[in-house]
């Protein structure tokens, strides 16, 4: 018996080509599923340099806050704002090295590279200055009981710097 004929095509053929744009459609899914599973584990991956960034600089604030205000305030405190380091000479002191340091402004212009399993080269760095006691934004180069430490992370594998900034005070 001879095949039916719909519309100038064997059925036969009608049964391939609706077989073969199936095909086609599976694979179009299948390349879409892949491409979202990927964005998302890079995503995923880019959520956690910045988690550790953020881990990194948090810590070394941590680290800052077990210092002393300043060289002038190791052992006894003061109420005069003027024996404090001055602002032109913040940062360590020629024998002073970091992990030995002893005030929070020895961390000033402090950089160093570390390493994490998933990601390398961070860069944690720091600066220290006075701030005025009324805008603690306002960098002040006077002596004040209050100094900002803004730590500043980045890696190559970060789009952008993570900043954490904390005010410390003598008060």
């Amino acid at each position: 018996m001879a095949k039916q004929i719909l519309g100038g095509y064997k059925m036969s053929n009608l049964h391939s080509f609706f077989s073969l744009g199936a095909l086609v459609l599976i694979a179009l899914i299948s390349l879409r599923f892949n491409s979202a599973v990927l964005e998302n584990s890079n995503i995923e991956t880019e959520n956690k340099v910045y988690l550790t960034a953020f881990s990194l600089a948090n810590d070394l604030i941590e680290e800052i806050k077990t210092k002393a205000f300043d060289a002038a305030t190791i052992k006894f405190p003061t109420t005069d704002p003027s024996v404090l380091t001055s602002p032109y000479y913040l940062g360590p002191a020629a024998n002073e090295h970091y992990p030995n340091f002893n005030d929070v402004d020895d961390f000033n212009n402090f950089s160093r590279m570390i390493d994490a399993p998933h990601a390398e080269n961070y860069l944690v760095s720091c600066s220290v200055y006075y701030v005025s006691e009324t805008n603690p934004d306002y960098k002040v180069m006077t002596q004040t009981f209050y100094k900002r430490a803004d730590v500043t992370v980045t890696s190559p594998y970060m789009k952008n710097a993570v900043l954490i900034s904390f005010i410390f005070t003598l008060k």
